[in-house]
């Protein structure tokens, strides 16, 4: 499948700097809160509260809220969306409701739900069925902590995006109080550990096994290794939850890897 090309989105101004700010942007048909700010942090996070028992609610909000911080470097009307590893498609329904071309790729037909997206493909992230440069923004929410190999993830969502196109990856890192996912805050005493007592308090076993669908991804690693690369350039890397300072705080070693909670990161193409 290949989809359509765009225009692109969030073209430079003349003075090398991104037109959105990525901070503050509200989007017409978005959240309307703030980004960041306290008032945004606490809705989200009431929504996670209810993530079981209301997942429509939960991620009807965060996609809105992420579509949001794209939009905040350019409009995505009329552009390509690859949204890879959206699982039920609340991202690419988003992106749709705001006038995108929006495809969804998601390599486990079990997250795609009773009602996927119409054209969602079944596809794994290191194998994308997209020719080169055919997106104009390239869309990952919470999937780099899912892959063995966040490198091959990350090259495969370059190669698919146009040069000066738009890379948006979020990640929930392990040292996160959220980083061992439905175990946490337990996986700080160890995941078998964490991994047990899930069992016991929930008589199920856990969705996620460390090094099996699960991986200790670092913020710090992370931003090296992305920054080592040549085919693209990092606009912004922040928390994408955090109320205040929310660049500031991804710059402090040691102290991100506690207090980021998720990395959102912002990345251009570079041209060949």
């Amino acid at each position: 499948m290949t989809a359509p090309k765009g225009e692109g989105v969030g073209k430079r101004s003349g003075t090398g700097t991104e037109t959105g700010t990525g901070t503050g942007t509200r989007s017409r048909t978005g959240t309307g809160l703030k980004d960041p700010s306290i008032r945004r942090s606490l809705a989200l996070f009431r929504a996670f509260l209810h993530e079981q028992d209301d997942p429509e609610s939960c991620y009807t909000l965060l996609a809105r809220d992420a579509a949001d911080q794209v939009e905040a470097y350019g409009a995505v009307e009329g552009r390509t969306v690859v949204d890879v590893g959206g699982g039920s498609g609340y991202f690419t329904e988003e992106f749709r409701r705001r006038g995108a071309h929006a495809y969804l790729f998601e390599p486990d037909v079990r997250e795609l739900g009773p009602k996927p997206p119409r054209s969602a493909v079944v596809a794994d992230g290191y194998l994308l069925p997209l020719a080169d440069g055919v997106a104009d923004v390239c869309f990952s929410s919470n999937v780099l902590e899912h892959v063995a190999d966040p490198q091959t993830f990350l090259s495969e969502m370059v190669r698919v995006t146009r040069p000066d196109g738009l890379i948006y990856m979020a990640f929930t890192n392990w040292l996160s109080p959220w980083g061992g996912h439905e175990w946490a805050p337990w996986h700080y005493f160890g995941a078998e550990r964490a991994r047990a007592r899930y069992r016991r308090r929930t008589g199920k076993a856990a969705k996620h096994t460390l090094g099996e669908n699960l991986f200790a991804v670092h913020i710090g690693t992370t931003l090296r290794q992305v920054r080592a690369r040549d085919d693209v350039r990092v606009v912004a890397a922040r928390s994408r939850y955090w109320p205040f300072l929310a660049g500031a705080v991804a710059k402090a070693p040691g102290l991100r890897e506690f207090a980021t909670w998720n990395l959102l990161l912002i990345l251009r193409r570079c041209p060949p």
